[in-house]
């Protein structure tokens, strides 16, 4: 019996578990303790020069609250610290130190390995067309998001 397909929101919510699952399962086995799947609203969102805590929430679309025990966390591990916002010195930014940016360079080796593991399984010319097609999609939500809010 054949099986049927999952609706494109199981099938992103399943592949998204999937992967942060064995991303942040590698990435403790590279020593990297006490990371969590939720760390990711950190992560995914925060500039390079650092950024506020309501553009990481906003971003994220998270609660100021849940935001902040995110970055209370991630400050209490050593990958992120508050500094003074050089534009306005009533604000924070919050940046990754050096652990955290160490964090970030491994999570982009394990990010490149997990998608090699991928194209392994499609092959790499489905693997291909598949995350152009995927971006191609994204990016076309990604706009009528973005017209909305307009």
């Amino acid at each position: 019996m054949a099986r049927t397909r999952l609706h494109i929101g199981q099938l992103l919510v399943q592949t998204t578990r999937h992967f942060q699952t064995e991303l942040y399962r590698r990435l403790a086995d590279a020593g990297l303790e006490g990371l969590r799947v939720p760390h990711t609203h950190v992560s995914a969102y925060i500039e390079a020069d650092g950024s506020r805590l309501s553009d990481l929430a906003r971003k994220a679309r998270m609660t100021m609250p849940a935001m902040l025990e995110l970055v209370d966390d991630l400050e209490r591990l050593g990958y992120a610290e508050r500094k003074p916002d050089p534009t306005d010195r009533r604000a924070k930014l919050i940046v990754l130190t050096d652990k955290g940016w160490d964090a970030m360079r491994t999570g982009h080796r394990i990010i490149a390995e997990l998608e090699a593991d991928y194209a392994r399984a499609l092959g790499r010319k489905r693997f291909g067309e598949f995350t152009a097609s995927f971006q191609e999609l994204l990016d076309h939500v990604g706009a009528g998001e973005a017209d909305a809010r307009s």
